[in-house]
């Protein structure tokens, strides 16, 4: 097993099984980090994942697995609920704490089978939940499915910085669930301190349903903020855009007056990418169909007639 730097391309990793997967080249491979106490006894399941691609990094606890968090950022986390020291459960709860780590699956596999235990490995944040002792293709398939899965959403969310704009979801305590590229470095930019994973104060009176507000930077730029409503798992989704001083027929205000729904967002960010129908609606698990509905509702709110124009808009080239 080694300990390889992290994967620079991780939608280009090759399906676990395939047969050319083993061969591809290191950087290429999915990576997982498999944390045990008794790491000894997994050598099958190890050897099943090398064997299907993935590059399989070990920590024999949850400090040791949280110092490893530090180096690299895997795929997934196969994770033991009970161990010596931190607890599986804390360790995970940790994970999920840190915006830059909290996207990573984490599976829980343990020999902890009461309920009250499956119950508390979803509520501290994992995916699944595999008793003890361990089936490696079980695990193969539900780790494939699970990465797969997370590395889909990462993209789409990824694609949301469109025309100089950010994205923030923010769940029901008030801390930071996910921030787009864009959106992280205004947050980082904002006057207020804030401690990590925690939404800043002055942004906190955009949480409330219809919000829309203006904000000042320490290096001197204007962001205005608007909430877009609900998302996923009950967060709430805040658009972010650089306010200009010039008239409200530009790129960016025209996107930010339109109001788009996050599923609207997502649509024109892949239609501005050069996605077709079914591209999205495979890369969102939504129907062709659905995805024209989609863009039926963007061109109405844009002012728009063809999909280029959408494109050109949401891509900054349309004033």
């Amino acid at each position: 097993m080694q300990t390889p730097s992290p994967p620079e391309s991780p939608e280009s990793a090759a399906s676990p099984g395939s047969l050319d997967a083993a061969a591809r080249p290191e950087a290429e491979r999915p990576v997982v980090l498999v944390v045990d106490d008794a790491p000894s006894s997994l050598g099958m399941l190890c050897d099943t994942l090398e064997a299907s691609g993935y590059t399989v990094l070990v920590a024999a606890d949850g400090e040791a697995a949280l110092q490893r968090l530090e180096l690299v950022v895997p795929d997934a986390i196969l994770l033991d609920g009970l161990m010596p020291g931190l607890s599986g459960f804390e360790t995970c709860r940790r994970i999920k704490a840190n915006p830059a780590l909290a996207h990573i699956p984490v599976l829980f596999m343990t020999g902890l089978s009461e309920t009250a235990h499956v119950v508390e490995g979803f509520e501290c944040g994992g995916v699944d939940y595999v008793v003890k002792p361990i089936r490696a293709q079980e695990v193969l398939a539900r780790l494939h499915t699970h990465a797969r899965n997370a590395r889909i959403t990462r993209m789409a969310r990824d694609a949301v910085d469109v025309a100089g704009m950010g994205v923030v979801f923010v769940d029901t305590r008030g801390r930071i669930a996910w921030r787009s590229p864009q959106a992280a470095l205004w947050l980082h930019a904002l006057e207020d301190p804030v401690a990590p994973g925690l939404l800043p104060a002055s942004i906190e009176p955009a949480l409330v349903a219809g919000a829309s507000m203006a904000i000042g930077t320490a290096t001197g730029m204007r962001l205005s903020v608007r909430n877009l409503g609900a998302a996923a798992l009950g967060e709430t989704m805040l658009l972010f855009a650089l306010q200009r001083d010039v008239g409200a027929g530009t790129t960016s205000a025209r996107l930010a007056d339109a109001a788009l729904t996050p599923r609207e967002t997502e649509v024109l960010s892949w239609l501005a990418k050069g996605k077709t129908n079914r591209d999205i609606g495979e890369i969102l698990g939504t129907s062709p169909r659905t995805v024209n509905k989609h863009l039926e509702h963007i061109f109405e709110k844009l002012g728009v007639e063809t999909r280029a124009a959408a494109a050109a808009l949401a891509s900054g080239q349309l004033a």
